[in-house]
């Protein structure tokens, strides 16, 4: 008999059970997707051929089209399929794109990608809006449930951080985007074998609606999905295209958000949708900062960076750059939380909003650590490892500040019939985040073709030096104007 959505939410003890297993399916997901990340520039640049300049551009590019098609995956798992539905086809996709590259990398990685795109779309926002299907409104425990699930997250991307580099450069590429693939068939079955115990969470919105119909608006997305891959090919080859679409998605998700939010009569619910649109809009600017890491940080890990020492293993520095963050983050996620409620008792915890705030200033802090690693370099322009470490360990301060609060105070703010929407609005932010992260990596951070590796040194810390300026600038804004937005959250904390 399937469990009722009242049943599902009425858990005792601090988690429901549905929580482990959607923290699995995600970690397989995070396992491949923060895998691709990681290899992408390096790839590009090193089996490519192509300049780091465009390598930052492609990354951005690609990066950007992931997070823009869960925005669109988001509406369309809103309207008709379902977030389970969306799930599966996400999953299906991320499958093929990843095999089909490790067939032969060279040949198949843009047409590979381009599947890996749609599929992520479909993928990624549906797990999270289901895990905040597992609370009651107003349940005190949907942040640790969120916390939890983070942590999942970046176990995930902590195995194939490590697991893919290593595999990619120490054996075959195409070993590494063939993990990416069985892992993604690992979390598939393991959804399929679960869906049973979310009850109607997840559900069609259209499973009352007549089989024909239901069918034919099933296939129609998925038939619109596939016709997409051409368009994107072609806009990661040329990133020109990727500034134009770049340029129409944003200005249309913005106005289907005023559409959605002119047919709310309730003010409190407005001024909640406007709260976390400005949530959104940071986030923005907090990602294209953070997602360095895939593009010029992993380049200069490649180049400036010195492999770390650890008795007898001997741990590549893109391997540190891919795994360092997610590593940090399960170490210290948990304290942060712990923190968080002891601060709490003394009501002395800071509010979300100054929350997003200090991630800015510990992001700015940690870019300040990345541009004093030329202090700790030796005569050719390499550097100490540590000094890499320890910038990633401030820069996952910073993020804990703000994203799993982020993805918590999202289905907080956001009324039930738009949650997917608005789970792929925050997503679509990470999109712009990762274009605006190629645009500064190519222009603000990478040094000029044929550098030296002393040269390569001073024009990434210097501009990392200038990414942590404008971090401070604008995590000081947010803590000025914190009142405002916070007095629009009305009773959500």
């Amino acid at each position: 008999m399937s469990l009722t959505l009242e049943q599902i939410q009425d858990f005792k003890g601090k988690y429901p059970k549905q929580l482990w297993h959607l923290f699995l399916v995600e970690m397989w997901e995070r396992f491949c997707f923060y895998g691709m990340r990681g290899v992408l520039t390096i790839f590009m640049v090193d089996q490519l051929l192509i300049t780091e300049k465009q390598a930052n551009l492609k990354y951005g590019a690609i990066q950007a089209f992931v997070y823009a098609f869960t925005f669109v995956g988001g509406i369309f798992a809103d309207k008709i399929l379902g977030f389970r539905k969306s799930l599966v086809f996400g999953a299906i996709m991320m499958i093929i794109g990843n095999a089909f590259i490790a067939v032969d990398p060279h040949v198949h990685f843009y047409w590979g990608i381009a599947f890996t795109i749609i599929g992520t779309g479909f993928f990624k926002p549906n797990v999270s809006s289901m895990v905040g299907d597992l609370y009651k409104k107003g349940d005190p425990r949907r942040d640790a449930g969120f916390g939890l699930f983070y942590s999942g997250i970046n176990i995930g991307a902590l195995m194939g951080g490590i697991l893919c580099v290593y595999l990619g450069k120490s054996h075959s590429w195409s070993l590494a985007f063939l993990a990416a693939a069985i892992v993604m068939v690992i979390g598939l079955i393991t959804f399929l074998l679960i869906r049973k115990e979310l009850g109607p969470i997840g559900d069609s919105p259209l499973k009352d609606a007549s089989p024909k119909a239901n069918i034919t608006k099933t296939v129609a997305v998925i038939a619109g999905a596939l016709l997409c891959i051409p368009l994107i090919f072609m806009m990661i080859e040329n990133t020109r295209y990727t500034d134009y679409f770049m340029y129409t998605i944003g200005p249309v998700a913005v106005i289907y958000f005023l559409v959605q939010y002119f047919k709310i009569d309730d003010r409190v619910a407005r001024n909640k949708l406007v709260a976390a649109f400005i949530l959104i809009v940071f986030s923005i600017l907090f990602f294209a900062f953070f997602e360095q890491a895939g593009g010029s940080l992993a380049l200069f890990a490649n180049y400036n960076i010195r492999p770390l020492h650890l008795g007898p293993l001997n741990i590549d520095p893109n391997i540190i750059n891919n795994s360092s963050n997610s590593l940090f983050v399960i170490m210290f996620s948990p304290l942060i939380g712990i923190l968080w409620l002891a601060l709490a008792k003394k009501g002395k915890e800071p509010n979300t909003v100054v929350k997003f705030g200090l991630g800015f200033v510990l992001l700015a802090l940690a870019y300040y650590v990345f541009y004093a690693c030329r202090f700790f370099s030796d005569g050719q322009g390499t550097v100490n490892p540590w000094i890499f470490v320890f910038a990633y360990f401030v820069v996952t301060l910073g993020e804990l500040c703000l994203s799993p609060i982020g993805l918590s105070m999202i289905t907080k703010l956001s009324p039930k019939n738009i949650a997917g929407m608005m789970m792929g609005l925050w997503f679509l932010a990470s999109a712009y985040g990762q274009y605006v992260a190629g645009l500064l990596g190519a222009n603000i951070v990478s040094p000029e073709d044929n550098s030296t590796l002393v040269q390569k040194l001073v024009a990434y810390t210097e501009g990392y030096r200038i990414l942590g300026l404008y971090a401070l600038v604008i995590g000081i804004l947010i803590i000025i104007i914190s009142p405002f937005i916070r007095k629009m959250m009305h009773d959500v904390k």
